[in-house]
């Protein structure tokens, strides 16, 4: 067991960012992630699952949920696997946030106040370039320009990111390498650069979990070990049967390759097929 929490568990991650007492951790790195575009002074956290709004309707359940003083809905995820139709799923959650600010009433003129999606993936994207950050925003297809500001996803591809200590630039890549190498580190690096850092490392140490919190921060670590072993397992078991499928069709490729050779030599249907196995209509099928 490592000195520092893993960041990757829901425990860790919720110890990290979802908090009240500790928001000024997630309301920094919102700014570093955000850095010359906004400054947020303050968050409200709210109920993380939403209710549906009619029976049968799909509930909605976030990791992080919060608003900001101007009234901007930031939903903040992390996912340690690739699921089904991700990308849309994401889009779902924060449409449905958008389409819950409508008011009853005429008086309503579509203010809508901006939704941010922030999602932690540990694992690639599938169908985009692998980079460390994807922004996703409304904007004209040929001239780039903003349509609206109300939308916007930001993935952060944690398995793109590969910079050492002494190599990070900017104070959201720092935030990066500490999440990313947290529970292998003995000290929390950029203390002297950000003092967030320091109130951080006091929060992640296992030293400081009460008892009850140990308890639920060892049975998340169970849940998260328990996942990376099935997946682990998948990807060997698909890479065994891929290379016994292509050991069965370099096979199947030789012994056609035998059977046109004899074809051409002149020798009989019958003959092949009692030297090679093959049937005879695929025997017919190399004319």
């Amino acid at each position: 067991m490592g000195k520092f929490i893993n960041p990757f568990t829901d425990v860790g991650f919720k110890k990290i960012f979802g908090q009240e007492v500790s928001k000024d951790l997630l309301i920094d790195f919102l700014n570093d992630l955000l850095v010359g575009e906004r400054s947020i002074k303050d968050i409200t956290f709210l109920d993380k699952e939403l209710l549906p709004e009619y029976m049968g309707d799909r509930g909605v359940i976030y990791d992080i949920y919060c608003t900001t003083e101007a009234g901007e809905h930031i939903i903040v995820e992390m996912q340690n696997r690739q699921q089904t139709n991700f990308k849309e799923r994401a889009l779902f959650y924060l449409s449905h946030t958008i389409t819950r600010q409508g008011e009853k009433g005429a008086r309503w003129e579509f203010d809508l106040k901006a939704v941010y999606g922030v999602f932690f993936m540990n694992f690639r994207l599938e169908d985009t370039p692998h980079k460390l950050r994807t922004d996703i925003v409304l904007s004209d297809r040929d001239t780039h320009e903003v349509f609206s500001d109300k939308l916007r996803f930001i993935f952060i591809e944690l398995p793109s990111f590969n910079k050492e200590e002494e190599e990070c630039e900017t104070d959201f890549e720092r935030w990066i390498y500490i999440l990313k190498n947290m529970e292998t580190l003995n000290r929390l690096p950029f203390k002297a650069r950000k003092a967030v850092f320091e109130k951080l490392e006091k929060i992640v140490d296992i030293a400081s979990l009460s008892k009850e919190e140990r308890m639920k921060y060892d049975e998340s670590i169970k849940v998260y070990r328990d996942n990376l072993a099935t997946i682990s397992f998948a990807k060997n078991q698909g890479k065994e049967e891929g290379l016994k499928e292509g050991i069965e069709k370099g096979r199947k490729e030789g012994i056609l390759s035998v059977a046109r050779n004899l074809r051409s030599g002149g020798m009989s249907v019958e003959a092949i097929v009692g030297a090679t196995g093959l049937s005879v209509e695929e025997i017919e099928q190399l004319d």
